[in-house]
């Protein structure tokens, strides 16, 4: 070949095919689309979840006052030190602690046992299944008071029921004692989340290849043993997905205990988010109440990356 020519080769101009440059704005176009749908959401995140949270942690280590124009003087570590000398906050931790060991375990195992009972072909298991997860889809206000209602010393159903059996009158103030108290808030919550792990069991028991669990009955193997080396592995995912997420809102807990004992009697039911709540509105210490918020926050940040970690190491 020629120098002529390959220099003519060289020079001439390069033509893209219309096709071509109308392929590459779809894929652009499909690519930016979800970003561009997902962008309100994620300002909307960002305003009103993430702002907050930083500016919770900024509060947290100064003395804040909400009226404009006073000062708030830098105190650095002092607001959390405080926290660690505060007698109030050891009986609110206890009893979040407390909160969490009872509620989380009795909801997953008895989510647990109503999917794996209504996994089958059950008469009326529809109905039996929306029973389950009504309570989910009900306001926790709705529920706390009708709680306290049924918990009230004057009028309220528990007492009207024991009343009726005991032949005489009974008055027992449950909200006003620490365990009784406690008890109902337990009770309560159980009953309203209960459904959530239900539901979430349920769909991962459906995806437990139902060819394993027959071969393993044919086999002989009895149903604890199917459930230890088949049903179990298969929805390990789902019982850390649904650990870490109950743990998280166990730790949250707050509108059940406000609106049936309002932490009392004399803080005694209290949880750490009710005390930071009466710290920053009953007492305007909202820097302090920051500080509780985000040493919880770090606190069940952690909590759930050790329990991540130690299911996968469960799991290899």
């Amino acid at each position: 070949m020629s120098t002529d020519t390959v220099t003519n080769y060289e020079q001439r101009p390069v033509v893209i095919p219309p096709g071509a440059v109308s392929q590459r704005r779809f894929r652009i176009s499909r690519l930016a689309t979800p970003y561009a749908l997902l962008l309100p959401a994620g300002f909307l995140y960002a305003l009103f979840i993430v702002y907050p949270i930083i500016r919770q942690f900024d509060i947290s280590f100064y003395t804040w006052h909400i009226f404009p124009g006073v000062p708030n003087p830098y105190v650095g570590w002092s607001n959390y030190a405080r926290i660690f000398h505060d007698p109030a906050i050891r009986t609110a931790a206890w009893n979040t602690l407390l909160f969490l060991v009872i509620t989380v375990p009795i909801q997953m195992f008895l989510g647990l046992t109503a999917a794996a009972l209504l996994t089958d072909r059950l008469p009326g298991r529809g109905l039996w299944r929306a029973l389950i997860f009504l309570p989910v889809v009900t306001s926790w206000v709705v529920v706390s008071y009708v709680f306290a209602y049924i918990f009230a010393q004057q009028g309220g159903l528990a007492n009207a029921v024991l009343s009726f059996f005991a032949g005489h009158a009974v008055h027992i103030d449950w909200l006003a004692q620490t365990w009784t108290g406690n008890a109902v808030i337990w009770i309560v919550s159980i009953w309203k989340g209960v459904g959530w792990s239900f539901i979430m069991f349920l769909a991962a028991l459906d995806g437990v290849p139902r060819d394993l669990v027959e071969s393993g009955r044919v086999d002989g193997a009895s149903e604890p043993r199917i459930w230890r080396h088949v049903v179990i592995p298969n929805i390990r995912p789902t019982i850390t997905f649904v650990l870490v997420l109950l743990v998280i809102g166990a730790s949250q807990v707050f509108t059940q205990v406000y609106i049936t004992t309002g932490g009392g009697p004399f803080g005694s039911t209290g949880v750490l988010l009710t005390y930071a709540y009466q710290q920053a509105f009953s007492f305007f210490d909202f820097s302090y109440a920051a500080a509780i918020a985000s040493l919880m926050a770090v606190l069940v940040l952690g909590l759930s990356i050790l329990q991540i970690r130690l299911m996968r190491r469960s799991d290899g």
